[in-house]
């Protein structure tokens, strides 16, 4: 169901693209007699204005509209040379094809371009070949895209809409709040708040998407700003945080009595943490990003040295395990706040910066550009990257359907690559469906025109007194009531129009019903055999390879804090991690925008990017700023090991569940490390890390579905009686 602020989105839409079209259209029409001029000036609007989703305000849609000129222009022209051939026409499709729907990894606005710039390359690669009229063809599309340009900014322009930066400071301030106890929110509230940060939660032109830096660092403060609501969420359910807060306020109000001493590293820390969580907040509000250097470091160096103090001191000054779980539990909560005031400040300024500890997660930070662009172009040249499916699929499926109207010389090719460009899908269930109520709209559609085009005849003025209100009607009504009417609509304005350019018949509709049926057919059958099952297959197994780095990274990151002597095992590589989770991020948000996506599963892979996130920070802070000086105790280190092994068995036992495959035995479950004897910062921080991913991995195997959950059933993460099936909540996008 459209709701109003849509609807009025549509019908203003349909104002812009009509006044644009029609402009161009009447004057080279009847003022200078240049069918060509005209043809180029009406499809100008209607490719960029109504066939492709640009995003954003008038002010953005104008200014994407404004670059893709000169891409068109240059689309036009390689398209009206290659036109000479039908096997040039077709290998230039293959490769326009490819590149522009690649460039969905540049972000939504290029991505929303893309039909657009398609559109201009088909309509000029058909016969007749004619570079003779190219400064014509150029001339009416550079008409025709100024015009739209200049209606999307003074008619009736799309209003901005709320910006990522606004979203992020709503949630630093709801973290803040309920870290110092002023807002106590439910684990179920908080993640709620995380969840309103996903991308799919954002509108596509605010959504931090881009390669460069600043759309970088936006989107590593939402991940930052997700899972530290998360955490909080976790010691909400536990109880910790409650004492968290609980010891802050006791702090201050006893600084010198003696009561509460040993609280003393808690007392420098947590006034840190509210500080930088206003102040980050407030730069996102303002736009402008705090100088100076990272504050974060210093408070937590200055943690952890009065830590080490006191854990070397007298026994009777060695602060209680339950003080340990809480500062354990703080020093997890600042790092989340330093990644946050690292990539706010990266976001809001967008400067290269000398590079950041860590590098392997900050490293772009200090990338050229091109390195940027390079980056997010081969991580996504695999076929397990749903950017590269898609791109490779549509430019084949364009290609085949120039080479069956170019051989078959079928009238008005253009229509059929026109039916691939926006029929397609990415799942064949959907193509069908999309198909079938467009056929049946073309249908009754071209039965109208053909009455029309008998009717009226030779009668120029009456198609020119229909045209403009058939496309008010069609771009308004087409969008609201579904495909078959827009289908339908559509086949009425290109009947009248070009009965306006040339001679027609009835003939003109016939040719159109042709077209459209051999394009959908073409765009089903190569749906069928390029990945039909659209990313609902793909999202399993880019999971399942993300949790089966996630294995080694975990037991790389506690071999290297239980290394004896201290320092002798390097850090553990996390860059294959990093990959995967990028991979499995444009998995699932294509998975979230695929209709029915619910019905077929629901399991929470949202969860998994998290603990995933979790998993890759965790190895980065903990080795730099726990790695023990002196070794420690063997019982512990193989305490430590083994409990790394075995949530290392969990993540592969999850991986196998996720791509189908038969998991192995569970193994009796080792605790996480328990601290015996005198406690030690280092092993109470590695416990509170491995049993927050416990929980969190106990939980996406909760919300498995049953079908994923068959192959193990009986045993658990731990080897115990598994639980009824639960049913995770499914996450909108990333």
């Amino acid at each position: 169901m459209i709701g109003g602020v849509e609807r009025t989105r549509i019908l203003h839409r349909s104002v812009r693209v009509t006044l644009a079209a029609s402009l161009g259209f009447y004057i080279f029409v009847y003022g200078l007699d240049e069918p060509v001029l005209a043809l180029y000036a009406l499809f100008g609007p209607i490719s960029l204005g109504l066939l492709s989703p640009i995003p954003g305000s008038g002010r953005q849609r104008a200014e994407v509209m404004l670059k893709a000129l000169p891409v068109g222009l240059a689309l036009v022209t390689l398209g009206t040379v290659l036109a000479v051939h039908t096997w040039a026409a077709v290998l230039g499709m293959l490769v326009v094809g490819f590149l522009l729907a690649f460039a969905a990894i540049a972000g939504p606005r290029p991505a929303g371009a893309a039909p657009g710039l398609q559109l201009f390359y088909i309509l000029a690669c058909f016969p007749p070949y004619a570079p003779d009229t190219l400064g014509l063809r150029l001339a009416g599309l550079t008409f025709g895209v100024v015009a739209l340009v200049l209606c999307e900014l003074f008619v009736l322009p799309p209003p901005p809409e709320p910006t990522y930066r606004a979203a992020l400071a709503r949630a630093l301030a709801t973290a803040r709040d309920t870290i110092t106890g002023d807002n106590a929110l439910s684990p179920e509230e908080l993640r709620e708040a995380g969840a309103r940060l996903r991308l799919s939660n954002t509108s596509p032109a605010q959504r931090p998407a881009g390669p460069d830096r600043a759309a970088r660092g936006l989107a590593q403060a939402g991940s930052a700003a997700r899972r530290l609501l998360e955490q909080l969420a976790h010691l909400t359910e536990m109880g910790e945080l409650r004492e968290l807060v609980r010891s802050g306020a006791r702090n201050d109000s006893v600084r010198e009595s003696g009561r509460g001493g040993r609280d003393t590293a808690l007392r420098t820390l947590l006034p840190r943490v509210v500080s930088l969580l206003d102040d980050t907040a407030a730069a996102l509000r303002t736009g402008r990003a705090a100088p100076g250097p990272q504050r974060m470091d210093e408070a937590i160096d200055a943690f952890q040295r009065i830590r080490a103090r006191q854990a070397a001191g007298p026994a009777d000054e060695v602060p209680p395990a339950d003080v340990l779980r809480r500062q354990a539990a703080l020093l997890a909560v600042a790092e989340s706040v330093r990644a946050l005031e690292i990539s706010v400040r990266v976001g809001l300024d967008g400067r290269r910066t000398p590079p950041i500890e860590p590098t392997e997660l900050f490293w772009y930070t200090h990338a050229a550009a091109a390195q940027l662009w390079l980056r997010r172009i081969t991580g996504n040249i695999s076929l397990r990257s749903v950017q590269f499916h898609n791109a490779l699929r549509i430019a084949v499926a364009l290609a085949a359907a120039r080479l069956v109207a170019g051989s078959l010389d079928l009238t008005h090719g253009f229509w059929v690559l026109l039916a691939v460009l926006t029929l397609s899908r990415t799942t064949v269930g959907e193509a069908w469906t999309a198909i079938r109520q467009a056929v049946t709209g073309n249908l009754v559609g071209a039965v109208v025109a053909g009455a029309l085009l008998t009717g009226l005849a030779r009668h120029t003025e009456a198609y020119a007194a229909i045209l403009a209100p058939a496309m008010l009607i069609a771009f308004a009504l087409g969008p609201l009531l579904g495909i078959a009417w827009a289908q339908g609509l559509f086949t009425l304005v290109v009947a009248t129009a070009f009965a306006q350019i040339a001679p027609a018949s009835w003939r003109l509709a016939e040719a159109r019903i042709v077209d459209v049926v051999t394009g959908s057919a073409i765009g089903l059958l190569c749906g069928m055999l390029a990945w039909p099952a659209g990313a609902r297959a793909e999202v399993r197994r880019t999971m399942a390879g993300l949790l089966y780095e996630c294995g080694p990274l975990i037991k790389g990151t506690v071999g290297m804090l239980a290394a004896v002597p201290p320092g002798s095992v390097p850090a553990p590589a996390s860059l294959p991690t990093l990959h995967r989770l990028r991979l499995a991020e444009s998995a699932y948000a294509q998975f979230r925008s695929e209709p029915g996506s619910d019905a077929h599963v629901r399991a929470d892979w949202h969860a998994v990017l998290l603990t995933a996130h979790h998993v890759l920070l965790g190895a980065q802070w903990l080795p730099r700023f726990d790695l023990p000086t002196n070794a420690l105790p063997p019982e512990a280190g193989d305490r430590a090991r083994a409990g790394a092994d075995t949530l290392a068995l969990t993540t592969d036992r999850l991986a196998d569940l996720c791509s189908g495959r038969r998991p192995k035995t569970a193994d009796e479950a080792t605790p996480p490390v328990r601290p015996t004897g005198p406690p030690l910062p280092v092993l109470v921080d590695l416990d509170m890390w491995l049993r927050s991913l416990t929980a969190q991995l106990t939980r996406i195997e909760a919300g498995l579905p049953e079908a994923i959950r068959r192959p193990s059933r009986g045993t658990t993460a731990a080897g115990t009686a598994s639980p009824g099936p639960g049913s995770g909540p499914d996450g909108p996008g990333n």
